[in-house]
């Protein structure tokens, strides 16, 4: 283990500048990759960008339909269709059959 660090040793004082050199490219290229601004991290948000265009569709498309439910709620047929199905409600002289 100390031979190989004595090779490394012998290696940067032997090339003091290049080493210096090549040891500010990697830190830069880690940097580049893994930092905040880094590739990593913005692969990370374009594809949450991507889910939340997604979710933003899907929610849009709700409120549409929920708008036409609301319109369609004004009608006196849609109220009676519900009161019938969902409270069971009845006229008078009707016989209700509930089958489950």
């Amino acid at each position: 283990m100390s031979k190989y660090f004595t090779e490394i040793w012998d290696y940067i004082r032997s090339n003091p500048k290049r080493f210096v050199v090549q040891t500010l490219l990697a830190l830069f290229a880690f940097w580049f990759f893994f930092g905040d601004f880094g590739l990593v991290t913005r692969f990370g948000m374009e594809r949450e960008h991507r889910q939340l265009i997604e979710r933003q569709s899907e929610e849009q498309k709700r409120i549409v339909d929920d708008r036409a439910t609301i319109r369609q709620a004004y009608n006196p047929d849609s109220i009676e269709k519900v009161a019938r199905e969902k409270y069971n409600f009845r006229r008078p002289g009707e016989t209700v059959f509930i089958i489950r």
